[in-house]
């Protein structure tokens, strides 16, 4: 009866181990997102890497409620889907525009250059073109040309 009880303990242990290993497993250590936050639910500040007008200022330039009060008539909205709201804008040369990615996760986005929005994130980025008009066509992750941007004198 002695071994029997001590192969039912050294599987009882096993049998421990093997769903303490499942469990840690699938337990993720990056914190969950929630895809139906508002923009509202959401604290964001500036993005101040390459591609921003503000390129290196310390922290952020601009708050997020300030940058939609400021930016109400020049700002491209980048959905979940990565699709561009309105699609089609207008701006003078040298115009500055607010790019606002309202998606959990950060995006390569291309308006005249390339460059990365964090996740939740926004930019504000310079129209500039050497020919004039210009017509850019913004592309976000893999969607192409999900907005267009006409630059004028």
């Amino acid at each position: 009866m002695e071994k029997n009880q001590k192969i039912l303990i050294e599987l009882g242990i096993v049998l421990v181990l093997v769903v303490f290993g499942l469990w840690s497993l699938n337990k993720s250590s990056a914190p969950a997102t929630n895809d139906t936050s508002s923009s509202a639910d959401v604290v964001s500040v500036e993005d101040t890497s390459a591609g921003s007008i503000n390129v290196g200022a310390p922290a952020a330039s601009i708050a997020y409620g300030d940058a939609l009060v400021k930016y109400k008539d020049a700002r491209l909205q980048l959905n979940k889907d990565c699709q561009g709201s309105p699609d089609k804008m207008t701006f003078k040369n040298g115009a500055n525009v607010m790019i606002d990615n309202r998606s959990a996760v950060a995006r390569t986005v291309k308006v005249g250059s390339v460059f990365s929005i964090k996740a939740y994130g926004f930019k504000i980025v310079n129209l500039s073109s050497s020919t004039l008009p210009a017509t850019w066509y913004v592309d976000c992750g893999t969607s192409q040309n999900v907005a267009t941007i006409t630059i004028q004198k």
